[in-house]
């Protein structure tokens, strides 16, 4: 499993590893500094020196599924800068484990909605698994177009997932949403605010999705097991839609705090004055830890807060091929925040 240390693959590592038919060897580019259980192994390198890969293509050795998660935010911006790197990263892997690994049969590439251009502005909704694409660059193309091709010529097959807004306890994965919300709400209950959402007034009311990490653990093992999902790719979101106006409603009844108007601000700028109070926070509640800066990615929620567009994928393909699972946002959002105050992760609400 590559990418051990990110979103999705924190949760995807923890779903496999409680699931006894599987043995799990993580593959990141350094070691976790949280604890790992015993039944998961884990190696290191970076995935774009083949020399590093080489070293340890010996793990790969017995493998009979491979489950790609990584992403490097390198190139930022710079669209066919990122693209590059990234192709790269799965390409050296690829190659590598194809080499080592006779008795591979499946390769899992988890991808995401901005395969349909999500991150561009408005799109085609709801996207369909066989839209057109968008204008390249996009690593997502490359990825599953290489897939495609040395699977044509080898023993094993693929699978593709394109999930949203991915939704759990990590604290450490930078894309989870859940910490953003938590941490926000618990810094403005703390300076007596009103809960006020931080992004634009469009994205405030338009229409989005989101895909809850249990869920998409449940998928991942169906997609790497079943024969219908052969060379296919899935849109994998909780199955529902919803509009922030009606989560900020459920977040500031969690918190209680009144619930005030929208007001457009930078995360990433407005929170950067805010370690001390976080830190205070931190000592009189005990939470994990008092570095809100290696808790939080303001500048992901300073994105997903500020699409003036809808954000829908269907799901119909998936539930056609077999995966009928699903789950209530509204009611998600509500139970990780309070599994995440429990956890100490975040104040008691």
């Amino acid at each position: 499993m590559q990418g051990s240390l990110e979103s999705p693959a924190v949760t995807l590592r923890k779903d496999f590893a409680a699931r006894p038919q599987w043995e799990v060897i993580g593959l990141s580019r350094r070691m976790p500094q949280f604890p790992i259980a015993d039944d998961i192994r884990f190696v290191t390198a970076d995935m774009l020196k083949p020399s590093d890969l080489s070293a340890v293509s010996g793990e790969f050795e017995s493998l009979t599924h491979l489950v790609y998660a990584g992403y490097s935010p390198a190139g930022g911006d710079d669209w066919a800068e990122q693209t590059s790197i990234n192709a790269q990263m799965f390409e050296n892997l690829l190659d590598s484990v194809c080499r080592a690994a006779p008795a591979l049969r499946r390769i899992l590439l988890m991808q995401g909605q901005k395969y349909y251009g999500t991150h561009l502005g408005p799109y085609r909704t709801p996207s369909r698994e066989d839209d057109a694409r968008h204008m390249p660059p996009n690593f997502y193309f490359k990825q599953q177009d290489l897939l495609a091709a040395r699977s044509a010529e080898a023993t094993w097959d693929y699978s593709c997932l394109r999930p949203h807004i991915i939704c759990g306890l990590g604290m450490r994965s930078p894309m989870n949403p859940l910490m953003i919300i938590g941490a926000y709400a618990s810094l403005s209950k703390a300076l007596r605010l009103p809960l006020r959402f931080p992004g634009s007034p469009g994205a405030y009311r338009s229409i989005y999705q989101a895909t809850d990490a249990k869920l998409l653990g449940r998928a991942a093992n169906w997609a790497l097991t079943s024969p219908q999902t052969t060379d296919q790719a899935y849109n994998i979101t909780n199955g529902d839609f919803f509009r922030w106006e009606q989560i900020w409603e459920k977040v500031a009844d969690l918190f209680d705090l009144p619930l005030g108007p929208p007001q457009s601000i930078s995360l990433q700028q407005f929170m950067a004055d805010k370690t001390s109070t976080w830190r205070e926070l931190a000592e009189v509640h005990g939470l994990v830890t008092p570095d809100i800066e290696k808790a939080v990615n303001w500048s992901f929620g300073d994105y997903i807060f500020n699409c003036d567009w809808d954000i829908m994928a269907s799901t119909t393909k998936a539930r056609q091929h077999g995966f009928e699972s699903f789950e209530d946002s509204e009611h998600m959002f509500s139970q990780i925040l309070t599994e995440m105050a429990q956890a100490r992760m975040i104040p008691p609400l």
